[in-house]
């Protein structure tokens, strides 16, 4: 399998190349399990974050989980919010949105109890991923913390994958590019 190498946060990692369709290959860029990784990028977003006065973090599930907790660690905030791809029980009546990210096959939705909602109505919101691409994950989260009454304070990702590095809506570490069939950069 081809790969390429992403510097990010003073390191580097090798990101197996991976078929989205015949036209489209992206490098997986996965920090389940990768402590290093997961504690220099958090450290180096919240550097990123010093201008973005906000309330509270808010991902969704599931890659960016280890990165917004460690960047809660880190800046000693008490809570932050994540997005469930389905309802739980546990959540009191979850308002959800539509999402549709590059790196799921079919159309999901993104939920949030009700009593998260309820604290992040009137706060500012800095919304955290690990990777933005066509903005589909960004835009849901957007729509929910919205819904849940809460105003978006700032966008910000690991990497900003193929054309969502030109926005200039979110800041980000390092630009990672889309490729070809043969693992040439597009």
């Amino acid at each position: 399998m081809a790969t390429y190498p992403m510097h990010v946060a003073g390191l580097t990692r090798e990101l197996p190349i991976c078929k989205v369709n015949d036209e489209l290959y992206i490098g997986a860029f996965i920090m389940f399990g990768d402590a290093e990784l997961t504690v220099a990028c958090a450290r180096d977003l919240l550097k990123l974050a010093e201008g973005i006065e906000y309330d509270y973090l808010f991902t969704a599930e599931a890659k960016s989980i280890p990165l917004i907790h460690e960047m809660a660690r880190q800046s000693g905030a008490d809570k932050y919010f994540i997005a469930r791809k389905g309802p739980k029980v546990y959540m009191p009546d979850p308002i959800s949105v539509d999402d549709q990210s590059i790196t799921t096959l079919s159309l999901q939705r993104l939920y949030l109890g009700s009593d998260d909602a309820a604290v992040i109505k009137g706060k500012k919101v800095l919304i955290v991923d690990d990777v933005i691409s066509t903005g589909g994950s960004l835009k849901a989260m957007e729509a929910l913390v919205e819904k849940a009454g809460g105003t978006v304070a700032g966008r910000m990702a690991v990497l900003a994958e193929g054309g969502a590095a030109d926005r200039s809506d979110i800041k980000y570490l390092e630009k990672l590019p889309v490729f070809n069939a043969d693992g040439s950069v597009k």
